[in-house]
């Protein structure tokens, strides 16, 4: 009976199955990953991936009830944390999973950074990793937005009149984003269509081609080491540490859900601004620099570190030539990791 299935099924997709799964081992199970990968810290790269599937499945469930409109969006989001089985759970698993998306890949750029795997032929890649990062904090941001709260609403208006500040092309994003110049019912629709639609997709390819790019150049191995370092498969040993961190992540997200689950809020009331507009906590050092110095000085500061920081592979590699006994990813990781830990902890501690 299979044997009979199995040729008119070939009849119809004439593909050669033995080749296929040939290639198939070469490309995905036979893959050599450097031995430096055994160490847990460095196998942190199919975390985000695994965390994006489960904001996926997560997303489209919560899409069954979530109701993007002015009036309807707060009751719906509390209809699904109270009311609907297993709501809070699945809304838990949602918000806790986009934290530590951002955690992950945080944690991935700077294992990358400081051990310069973005290193030639790989630069590409790494600007692939930084549109990733952003792409993944809009997601959050819209997210956020969509509980439709009192801090998710001002933290949108504070979020969104930041943007106007852009040089040349602020003012029109800020309509382009809005549906207006007030944050209004448009808003919301606009920022649900970006969040369930178009950042989704976008964030897809550019993971596929993440990855694509990994395969074609292969798991950079440590610097000094290229020539001596020795390789494994990736199946079996490389594939049940993936596995084992994923089984990790879950019982993570199932804890921080449990334990501390979604809150509600109060429904947002745009004629009533709170006393303490904060956002969330991967925009706390971006938040907190502007408070210190003027919002457009700010931005500009803050676009010259996202262009040093997205191009930084190009920069480094003329660098060294230049100053070879330097190591000027170190001073720049630093800096910017302490930077960035300090305007966030002092966000997180300040009224």
């Amino acid at each position: 009976m299979k044997k009979n299935i199995k040729e008119w099924f070939l009849k119809r997709v004439p593909v050669d199955v033995e080749n296929t799964s040939k290639v198939m081992s070469e490309i995905m199970l036979k893959e050599p990953i450097p031995s430096h990968m055994k160490h847990w810290y460095y196998a942190l790269g199919a975390a985000p991936l695994i965390l994006f599937i489960i904001q996926v499945v997560t997303g489209i469930l919560l899409t069954f009830y979530y109701i993007p409109s002015t009036e309807m969006a707060f009751e719906s989001v509390r209809y699904i944390t109270e009311e609907v089985r297993m709501g809070f759970y699945i809304r838990g698993l949602h918000r806790w999973g986009s934290n530590l998306m951002v955690i992950t890949i945080f944690l991935h750029m700077l294992r990358v950074f400081f051990t310069r795997g973005y290193r030639k032929p790989r630069e590409l890649n790494w600007v692939l990793g930084v549109v990733i990062l952003f792409v993944t904090l809009t997601l959050c941001f819209t997210g956020y937005s969509m509980v439709y709260n009192q801090l998710s609403y001002w933290a949108a208006t504070v979020g969104t009149n930041m943007i106007k500040e852009i040089p040349l092309i602020g003012l029109p994003m800020l309509e382009l984003l809005r549906g207006g110049t007030e944050v209004t019912g448009n808003t919301l629709t606009r920022f649900f269509n970006l969040h369930i639609g178009f950042l989704p997709t976008i964030l897809l390819v550019l993971l596929a081609l993440h990855i694509i790019m990994v395969r074609v150049h292969g798991v950079s191995k440590l610097e000094g080491r290229e020539d001596d370092e020795k390789t494994y498969p990736f199946y079996p040993e490389h594939f049940y540490h993936t596995l084992i961190i994923g089984l990790f992540i879950l019982s993570v997200l199932s804890a921080l859900t449990v334990i501390l689950p979604p809150g509600l809020g109060e429904a947002a009331n745009p004629s009533v601004t709170p006393n303490h507009i904060k956002p969330e906590w991967y925009f706390y050092g971006i938040y907190s620099l502007l408070k210190f110095i003027p919002i457009k000085l700010g931005i500009y500061l803050i676009t010259i570190f996202v262009l040093i920081g997205t191009f930084f592979p190009f920069i480094d590699d003329y660098l060294r030539t230049k100053l070879p006994k330097v190591k000027v990813h170190y001073i720049f990781g630093i800096l910017s990791a302490v930077l960035f830990l300090f305007f966030t902890v002092f966000e997180m501690f300040s009224n």
